[in-house]
């Protein structure tokens, strides 16, 4: 076998791994999922709420939470052979968006998780990736208690670019957490194909 061969075999057999961010706001499931699809045990930097956090965190909605993201959740899941997406867990609250900017880079796109009945606390995560053009997809992560909305008047509420894919899910369940990722990839595939094209033209 020649050497050319054997290189060539050689970069056919690399790894893709891509870096995916989950946003959104405080309390909306961020954690479960990330913990919920990662085939490694996940990396969590949880601290307790404490009181003198109570007058900066707004618990309202979620005060069964005793716990917060402080810097980020790390896993990584192989989505097929060859593909795996490393997965960072952005902090939700405004105290914390000082670490946006370091794990955004060099990220394929994100999901930002919803929850309708605090559909407002996704606005700057929102906001964050249009302006920055880091593809993203918004999860509305369906609460047992929370009224039920469709994707469509999800996506009319957040006031999103045209195009923007809204999914449902369900952020406990692996299938449901990974069908977010792969919608994911796949918009921000070709998003960034697109780009490159009327770089090109």
């Amino acid at each position: 076998m020649s050497s050319t061969t054997h290189d060539t075999d050689a970069a056919d057999s690399v790894d893709l791994a891509l870096k995916i961010l989950v946003a959104g706001g405080f309390g909306v499931g961020k954690t479960t999922l990330v913990g919920a699809v990662s085939e490694i045990r996940p990396l969590r930097t949880e601290e307790q709420l404490s009181e003198a956090g109570s007058t900066v965190d707004d618990t309202e909605g979620v005060a069964r939470k005793t716990t917060t993201t402080v810097a980020m959740d790390f896993g990584r899941i192989t989505i097929r052979s060859g593909l795996s997406l490393y997965l960072f867990g952005t902090p939700g609250q405004d105290r914390f968006w000082f670490l946006w900017d370091e794990l955004s880079q060099g990220a394929l796109g994100a999901v930002v998780l919803a929850d309708t009945r605090r559909l407002g606390d996704c606005f700057p995560a929102v906001d964050y990736f249009e302006h920055r053009r880091i593809p993203f997809v918004v999860a509305v992560n369906c609460f047992p208690d929370a009224r039920s909305f469709g994707a469509h008047e999800v996506s009319r509420a957040l006031d999103l670019d045209r195009g923007t894919p809204v999914v449902l899910c369900d952020a406990r369940d692996r299938d449901s957490g990974k069908e977010v990722l792969v919608r994911l990839v796949e918009y921000a595939g070709r998003v960034h194909t697109a780009r490159m094209l009327d770089s090109v033209g």
